[in-house]
C-alpha cells in the first residue's frame, strides 16, 4: 500500500477533456494524461484491500492493488509487468472499458472509486514511452499451425497467447485490416486507430500473420481450412444487428448503428473519399453514403453503441440528435437490487452525451413515416409505463394513454445490440453446433465446438459482452488449444493468475 491514509487525503479525479466546441470540430481522442503528481494521487487511493475485490470485478483478473503500488512508488517496469501477465492489451481497455473494476472498489462503498481505467491506461503509455514494450518472440516452435477466424479483441487475445506458446499463428479477417469491433465500430474519439495498428505491428514482429480481406467461407473453403491447420479458433463477434419490426421500417433513412459507425470509421481512415469498400451492410439492400449533417436525427437504444452514434451525429453536424431507450430511466445511485460489489445498472453520461442530445426514457416506437419517395420524415412514438417485478427490476410495460406523438427524424440509428452471429458462409459451411440463442456452442471448460478442432470465443460464442470479457475468453480459449495440441499448457488462466497472487 503505497500511502496508508491515501483514500482519506485525495478524493477521485479524471484528467482534463478538451471543450466540447474544440473536439466537435474533429475525430480526435481528447482525453489529457495525468501529471505526474495527479498520478501519483490517484494512485494513492488504492487501500490494498486485504480482500480485493476489484480482482472478482474484473473478466481478465486483473491484479489492480498490486500495480496501484507500482504506479505511487514510481516502479514503472513492475506495474507494466503486473498489468501485462494478465491483460494483453491494456492501451485498449485502459480507453473503452466501463471499468467493472471500479463498480467492485472497496473504497466505493462510501467514496468515489479508485480511478483504475484511467491508471491501467498511464501504466501502458509510460511503458511504450519508456520503450518496455517490445515483441516477445518465442524461443522455440511448436510445428503446429492454429487459424484464428476474426481479428477483434478475442481473436487478437487468442493469436497473442498461443504466439507465445510458440504456434504458429494465422489470423484472418474479411475486411481491410486487423481490429475487427476495436476499428470498425468504435469512433476514433474514443479509440484512434493508430493504438491499434501500433499493437498490430508487435504482434507481426512476434510471428503472426494476418490474412485480411479474406472472407472464410467465401474467399476460403472451410475445409481446406480444417485440412490445413491443427486446430481452428472462430472469433467473428456477434455480428447481426437487433432489427425494429414495425410499420415503415423499408424507409429510405433508417439505418443499423453499425453500418452509420463503420462507414464514418472508414471515413477516418480515407480521408480521401476511397469509402467503396465503406458502403453496404449485411443484410441491407442500401449502398449509399449515411451521413447526419443538416439532418433530425434519432438513436434507438440507450447503450454505448448509441452513445457512438450520439457523438458521431454532432461531428457530422446534425440539425439535432435525440435519443430513446424502451426501459426506465436507470436510478443515479445504487439500489437495493444493485448491492455492492456487483456491477450496477445506472444512469450513464458519456462524453458524447455532454455533446449535446435530448434523452428520452421509457419510449416506444409505433412506426416510421415517410414521404410519397419512400424518404423517412417522422416517427410515431408512445410512452410507456413498466410494471416492477418482486426483486425491483422492470417486468413488461404498457403504453400511457394519450402520450402518442410524432416528431420529425430524417436518420433513425437502430443501436438495439446484437442477437447473434453471422450463420451464411463460414458457420454453415462447418455445420457447427448452435446454443439456444444462435451462438457458437463452446462450453467454458474447453471453448471446444462440435467439431474437436474447432473452438470458439468471443462475442461469437457468449453473446454480445465487453471489450475487456471478449479479451477474457480469448486467453482462456488459447490455453485450451494448447493443451489440446500439447496434452498440457503453460498459459496461465485467470484462475491461476489470482492463485498465485493469494500465494505472495
Amino acid at each position: 500500500m503505497g500511502k496508508p491514509t491515501g483514500f482519506l487525503e485525495f478524493t477521485r479525479a479524471l484528467p482534463a477533456k478538451k471543450p466540447v466546441a474544440e473536439r466537435l470540430t474533429n475525430y480526435n481522442e481528447f482525453v489529457a494524461r495525468y501529471d505526474d503528481a495527479s498520478l501519483n494521487k490517484q494512485a494513492a487511493r488504492c487501500m490494498n484491500c486485504g480482500i480485493p475485490f476489484c480482482h472478482s470485478g474484473c473478466p481478465l483478473g486483473n491484479i489492480i492493488p498490486e500495480f496501484n503500488d507500482a504506479v505511487y512508488d514510481k516502479n514503472w517496469r513492475e506495474a507494466y509487468d503486473i498489468l501485462t501477465s494478465t491483460n494483453n492489451f491494456p492501451e485498449f481497455t485502459g480507453r473503452i472499458c466501463p471499468a467493472p473494476c471500479e463498480s467492485a472498489c472497496v473504497l466505493g462503498i462510501n467514496q468515489p472509486a479508485v480511478a483504475i481505467e484511467e491508471i491501467e491506461k498511464h501504466i501502458i503509455e509510460i511503458a511504450f514511452d519508456k520503450g518496455y514494450v517490445k515483441p516477445r518472440i518465442p524461443a522455440m516452435r511448436t510445428g503446429k499451425k492454429i487459424a484464428i477466424v476474426g481479428s477483434g479483441p478475442a481473436g487478437l487475445a487468442a493469436a497473442a497467447q498461443l504466439n507465445s506458446a510458440g504456434h504458429q499463428v494465422t489470423v484472418f479477417e474479411r475486411d481491410e485490416l486487423p481490429g475487427g469491433l476495436l476499428r470498425y465500430g468504435i469512433p476514433d474519439f474514443k479509440l484512434e486507430k493508430w493504438v491499434i495498428d501500433r499493437r498490430i505491428a508487435i504482434m507481426e514482429a512476434e510471428g503472426i500473420t494476418f490474412t485480411c480481406n479474406t472472407n472464410v467461407g467465401t474467399d476460403l473453403n472451410t475445409n481446406d481450412l480444417l485440412r490445413t491447420f491443427h486446430a481452428v479458433v472462430l472469433s467473428g463477434g456477434s455480428t447481426i444487428p437487433r432489427d425494429l419490426p414495425v410499420p415503415g421500417r423499408q424507409l429510405h433513412g433508417v439505418y443499423y448503428a453499425m453500418q452509420f459507425l463503420k462507414q464514418q470509421n472508414k471515413r477516418v481512415h480515407h480521408p480521401q473519399g476511397n469509402l467503396a469498400s465503406a458502403r453496404g451492410f449485411e443484410g441491407s439492400h442500401w449502398h449509399e453514403d449515411i451521413v447526419a449533417t443538416g439532418k433530425h436525427v434519432v438513436v434507438i437504444g440507450g447503450g454505448d453503441t448509441g452513445s457512438d452514434c450520439v457523438g458521431t451525429s454532432n461531428r457530422q453536424g446534425a440539425a439535432s440528435v435525440t435519443q430513446f431507450e424502451l426501459m426506465p430511466k436507470p436510478p443515479e445511485n445504487r439500489v437495493d437490487a444493485m448491492p455492492w460489489p456487483t456491477f450496477p445498472m445506472l444512469l450513464k453520461t458519456t462524453t458524447s452525451h455532454e455533446e449535446g442530445v435530448e434523452r428520452q426514457w421509457a419510449v416506444n416506437t409505433k412506426r416510421f413515416l415517410g414521404d410519397e419517395h419512400g424518404r423517412l420524415k417522422a416517427l410515431e412514438l408512445v410512452d410507456v409505463q413498466w410494471k416492477a417485478s418482486s426483486d425491483g427490476k422492470p417486468a413488461g410495460f404498457e403504453e400511457i394513454p394519450g402520450s402518442a406523438r410524432t416528431i420529425p427524424a430524417d436518420l433513425v440509428l437502430l443501436a438495439m445490440g446484437f442477437v447473434h452471429p453471422e450463420r451464411q458462409g463460414l458457420l454453415s459451411d462447418m455445420d457447427v453446433e448452435l446454443d439456444a440463442r444462435g451462438n457458437v456452442k463452446a462450453g467454458e471448460n474447453d471453448y471446444q465446438t462440435s467439431l474437436p478442432k474447432v473452438f470458439a470465443c468471443g462475442d461469437m460464442r457468449r453473446g454480445q459482452s465487453l471489450v475487456v470479457w471478449a479479451i477474457s475468453e480469448g486467453r482462456e480459449c488459447a490455453k485450451k488449444v494448447d493443451e489440446y495440441l500439447m496434452g498440457s499448457s503453460k498459459l496461465e488462466s485467470k484462475e491461476q493468475s489470482l492463485l498465485q497472487l493469494t500465494e505472495i
